[in-house]
């Protein structure tokens, strides 16, 4: 059998499958959990990984399912398919869940419907058996942000230490054994057409601030009160008078919300409290930004003589693209929608727990449509089920035989010329050196 062949019988069983890798998408739409508590969407992948004669591990970083498949065809490299469980608080979205406010406006749901289909399409037909190494099938979770407070309170009680998922699959270990990983995104933007791959994300820093004054009766004695939140308005205030001042290639974004301003109308404020991202196309463009940020911050109770507490933590890495496997990639994305449908994103703003997997090891993160509205928010949607569900199953499964297939060879070209920004324990030391609380008195 040629690679060809076994691509064409892979593709097949994926197509024969269509109505079910459909229904998995369906399935996890419509019960959208936030991260670190996707139980029930794990406790599916989970069923549908035993339903294929696997053994899959689940628990990991709380809710992460990950099953192995060893070649057939003797050792090397480990080529991670990966898919992201969770949803995101997203007001407004009709299909949001009435409890936590969850919804599906990423397209998450189709990354696990897709990771599924790659399984389905690669052990029904006994692919493995004509490849070498071993590929592992990886549901992970919370690559979304947000619900900060309970994954603060997850790491002060000792059940996290790092927010986002992939930093913590990588923190415990869990990713070790892996040489290569790849997802494929669900876009709605008309401009990326079918299929894009981007050359890099920003990475970011997280950011709670706390300003304390001093309440007081708001109509009677405001002259004994520190107003809180007016120290954090002059703070927000001073972050958007430093925007000017970053640097257009570093895509600064700095995007900060109020969460608490006040405890009763007719009381001074005596405790503010902002969440921000800041984040940027390099390090030190993020660090440069960061220390604007906290100036502004300190700012803001200097003016009113408060107190400001800046808790500064880890977030995600900058993405860099493996330029080995994006070529394989356009060659099977080609070949699925045709030549010149594989179109190049360039940079991209937002930011991606990928990025502190590309620091360590290759990785590939490509988009495919069958969305849209605006990310993030109300108005998306999944409109081509085919697009978003199936045919990111075929163009991974397709990945892995390119990889895997004689003797492993594409894979061990991508592992001789990829050049790691930093080993796994020096990515942890370096999350760890970023978190940092500071307590500023204005005097």
């Amino acid at each position: 059998m040629t690679r060809d062949e076994l691509k064409r019988r892979v593709d097949e069983a994926i197509e024969r499958h269509a109505d079910e890798i459909i229904e998995v998408g369906e399935t996890i739409r419509r019960h959208p959990e936030l991260g670190f508590k996707e139980s029930r969407t794990a406790a599916l992948v989970e069923s549908k990984f035993r339903k294929l004669g696997l053994t899959p591990r689940a628990g990991l970083a709380l809710t992460g399912v990950r099953a192995d498949v060893a070649g057939g065809q003797g050792p090397g490299p480990t080529f991670a398919l990966l898919g992201e469980l969770d949803g995101l608080v997203v007001t407004g979205h009709p299909e949001a869940d009435p409890v936590t406010g969850a919804a599906h406006a990423c397209g998450h749901n189709a990354q696990i419907a897709g990771l599924i289909g790659a399984a389905i399409g690669l052990i029904t037909t006994k692919a493995l058996e004509h490849l070498a190494g071993r590929v592992a099938l990886m549901a992970v979770p919370a690559e979304e942000g947000g619900d900060l407070e309970w994954r603060l309170n997850e790491v002060r009680a000792g059940r996290l230490e790092f927010l986002g998922g992939k930093c913590e699959l990588l923190r415990l270990g869990h990713l070790d054994d892996v040489d290569m990983a790849m997802m494929i995104h669900t876009t709605s933007r008309p401009e990326d057409g079918s299929a894009c791959v981007p050359g890099s994300n920003n990475g970011r820093f997280g950011k709670t601030v706390r300003f304390i004054g001093r309440a007081a009766h708001a109509g009677g004695a405001p002259h004994l009160g520190v107003n809180a939140l007016y120290a954090a308005q002059i703070a927000l205030a001073g972050i958007n008078a430093v925007r000017e001042t970053f640097r257009d290639d570093d895509t600064i974004r700095v995007h900060p919300i109020l969460t608490h301003g006040g405890s009763q109308v007719n009381v001074i404020p005596g405790e503010a409290r902002i969440e921000t991202y800041v984040r940027g196309r390099t390090l030190e463009g993020i660090r440069d930004a960061n220390e604007k940020v906290d100036r502004a911050l300190r700012a803001g109770a200097l003016a009113l003589g408060a107190e400001v507490e800046i808790e500064t933590l880890p977030g995600y890495l900058p993405l860099r693209t493996d330029a080995t496997m994006a070529r394989a990639f356009r060659r099977n994305a080609e070949g699925l929608f045709g030549a010149g449908e594989c179109r190049e994103a360039g940079h991209r703003a937002g930011s991606t727990d990928m990025g502190d997997l590309s620091q360590v090891i290759p990785v590939l993160h490509p988009y495919m449509g069958g969305a849209r509205g605006t990310g993030h928010a109300a108005d998306y949607e999944i409109v081509d089920r085919h697009l978003a569900y199936v045919m990111p199953a075929r163009a991974m499964a397709a990945m892995a035989v390119d990889l895997l297939w004689d003797g492993a060879a594409g894979a061990k070209e991508v592992t001789a010329k990829a050049v790691p920004g930093m080993t796994r324990q020096a990515y942890v030391e370096f999350q760890r050196s970023v978190r940092r609380r500071e307590v500023y008195r204005a005097s």
